[in-house]
């Protein structure tokens, strides 16, 4: 099966593939916006993660910031849950109009946006997180195999160091090696690259504490009251 933005060029007319990839962008991107950290803090703790720590509002911070609180795992619950939606819905309404299966390129197409809501959602003044945890859903939506790779490297680095940055770095710059390995067609390749730039580039404060040894590391324990 072809996988690139070619297939779908070929089997759609540009008017019909230009129109999906816009609606599908713009799903994604919308999805991508419901950030689980700044979501759960506000409405269920009356509180705003962002006010915390290292101001970021992703899972790491939120975890940090309430340590063992039973809402982690809706924070977890939401992102992971936007991302499956992205996907399934931009490769269901390609189905709708393609004779054969729907191209992976729509998988690192949808998947992309996701992950630039979330970092730069509309709806947070463009402050959101560093965009992890959805980039790891996405690597299981595009391969198992970019999947195992993503996951086994960011779970050896804080299984070993304690440092969720490092894992992180490890994991988003993977993205685009395994791309290139496993599938080296160009319009794969862009999207590829620019995910694990994107999301390398969101944590660039932590590898320059990482070079100075002042990152933080990975701690189980609340280290404040919640509100």
């Amino acid at each position: 099966m072809e996988n690139g933005l070619s297939a779908l060029l070929g089997a759609l007319s540009p008017g019909t593939a230009a129109g999906l990839l816009i609606l599908t962008a713009l799903l994604s991107y919308l999805l991508g916006c419901c950030n689980g950290a700044i979501l759960v803090s506000r409405l269920l703790l009356g509180d705003d993660v962002r006010e915390h720590g290292s101001g970021n509002g992703g899972l790491t911070n939120f975890q940090r910031t309430y340590g063992g609180s039973r809402f982690t795992l809706l924070v977890i619950g939401v992102d992971v849950v936007k991302m499956l939606l992205s996907v399934w819905i931009s490769r269901g309404l390609f189905a709708l109009v393609l004779p054969d299966a729907v191209p992976l390129f729509v998988t690192y197409w949808a998947g992309c946006f996701c992950i630039v809501g979330h970092v730069f959602p509309c709806t947070l003044r463009f402050h959101g997180g560093k965009g992890i945890l959805c980039g790891g859903v996405f690597t299981m939506m595009v391969d198992w195999r970019v999947g195992l790779v993503a996951w086994g490297l960011f779970l050896l680095a804080v299984v070993i160091t304690r440092w969720v940055s490092l894992g992180s770095v490890l994991a988003a710059s993977s993205v685009a090696v395994t791309t290139i390995l496993f599938y080296p067609l160009p319009s794969l390749i862009l999207p590829g690259v620019m995910a694990a730039v994107l999301l390398d580039w969101k944590h660039r404060g932590n590898i320059q504490r990482l070079i100075h040894g002042e990152e933080p590391k990975l701690s189980l324990r609340r280290k404040k009251a919640e509100p």
